[in-house]
């Protein structure tokens, strides 16, 4: 059975409990794209006024490993997953709602076979971006993946 962003938003809170207190929340998730959205709020802002960059980073990490999570459940194996490097750049104040998109699930498929057949350790660099309400990008996030089989 394929995750939903109500079983996503139910493990942030049971399994990640400062992106759900901070307002990180699935949107939308198949194989090849995922969304997630926060909004700006006192809890998660800077002292500029702005969102704190880091709760930006958990929003965009989520849209990115909620495809690679579903796609080790859809696998049926024991699979490890573990972000091993990341890149942000931000282009403007981060405020209102802001909503990250990776569009990159058509990659995941390919690294979990090659661990599960290899054993060995495969790497997947993923992009989210992320806009604000007028679609004006405020940051892009680049998070390297890895997966491993277990076992």
């Amino acid at each position: 059975m394929a995750l939903t962003p109500s079983k996503i938003n139910t493990f942030t809170f049971l399994k990640l409990p400062s992106a759900w207190w901070c307002g990180v929340r699935l949107k939308y998730i198949d194989d090849q794209k995922a969304i997630t959205s926060v909004k700006h709020k006192w809890v998660n802002q800077n002292p500029f006024k702005s969102m704190f960059w880091a709760v930006q980073g958990m929003a965009a990490e989520l849209s990115t490993g909620a495809m690679v999570m579903n796609e080790i459940q859809k696998s049926g194996k024991k699979v490890s997953m573990l972000v091993a490097n990341n890149k942000a750049t931000f282009t403007k104040k981060a405020t209102g709602r802001i909503t990250f998109t990776c569009e990159d699930g058509h990659l995941i498929a390919d690294a979990i076979q090659k661990t599960i057949a290899t054993g060995e350790g495969q790497t997947l660099w993923m992009k989210a971006v992320g806009v604000n309400q007028d679609g004006v990008e405020v940051s892009t996030f680049h998070f390297e993946w890895t997966v491993k089989a277990k076992g």
